[in-house]
């Protein structure tokens, strides 16, 4: 096993062209491939395309690194190596979501903000069958192909322009216990109202204005829950 100071020496050489420096790493960290490789096994995905895109993620993983971030390679390298995985699944492999479910889903989630802010509550199931005139099981299986991974990297338009990951970095996370809990594992233990902030801010790519018209409170209210629920994450991801 590398120790910090010599993965920091190779991941420079490496990002500065020195291709063995990187075989090296991509070598040292490929036993953390594998581990989460095992966890999509049965995915009618073959494990060396499994591992194809485990690599892929490690190398980009590699590449992106910046000693800035406060972590290991390996805390880091954990949630782009599912990244890819999952997205290829998701859009490529055995999951693949039709444009036209996608575009039933989205106009399903607008009416359901529509309803909740006309109505002050949520839509029943019967409200969404009937408005658009499809069984109730088709409701539930249209919402439900729309829930993807969440990516922590993506970008919100807040104003900073931060993504969840740039907000968590800061964690000074072993990896050993990244590989035990994902982000994805927290952010389902949270309450609902601060996961469906979380969801909303980062998957939905919602304003914070956005998200105070959807809870029926003031924009200000959505700031502090924000910066709380991501203190509770930071918590969570140290196992505080």
């Amino acid at each position: 096993m590398l120790s910090v100071e010599r993965t920091l020496e190779l991941i420079a050489l490496s990002q500065a062209g020195d291709m063995q420096a990187k075989e090296i790493l991509v070598d040292k960290n490929t036993p953390l491939v594998k581990s989460i490789v095992s966890r999509y096994r049965g995915k009618n995905v073959e494990y060396d395309d499994l591992m194809q895109l485990g690599l892929l993620g490690l190398v980009k993983a590699i590449n992106n690194f910046n000693a800035d971030y406060g972590v290991r390679l390996s805390t880091y390298a954990v949630p782009m190596i599912t990244g890819e995985i999952k997205r290829f699944i998701r859009d490529d492999g055995a999951i693949k979501v039709s444009r036209a479910l996608k575009t039933m889903s989205y106009k399903i989630s607008k009416f359901i903000e529509e309803f909740q802010q006309l109505n002050s509550k949520d839509p029943e199931l019967s409200d969404i069958a009937t408005y658009f005139n499809i069984d109730e099981e088709e409701v539930v299986y249209t919402l439900d192909s729309s829930k993807m991974p969440i990516s922590i990297y993506d970008k919100n338009d807040d104003e900073n322009g931060k993504s969840l990951f740039d907000k968590l970095c800061d964690v000074p996370v072993e990896g050993e216990l990244v590989d035990k809990i994902t982000l994805q594992d927290c952010i389902k233990s949270l309450p609902d109202r601060e996961r469906k902030l979380i969801i909303l801010r980062y998957y939905k790519e919602k304003t914070q204005v956005d998200i105070a018209r959807i809870l029926g409170v003031s924009q200000v209210q959505v700031s502090r829950l924000e910066s709380k629920t991501i203190k509770i994450l930071k918590q969570k991801m140290l196992g505080l």
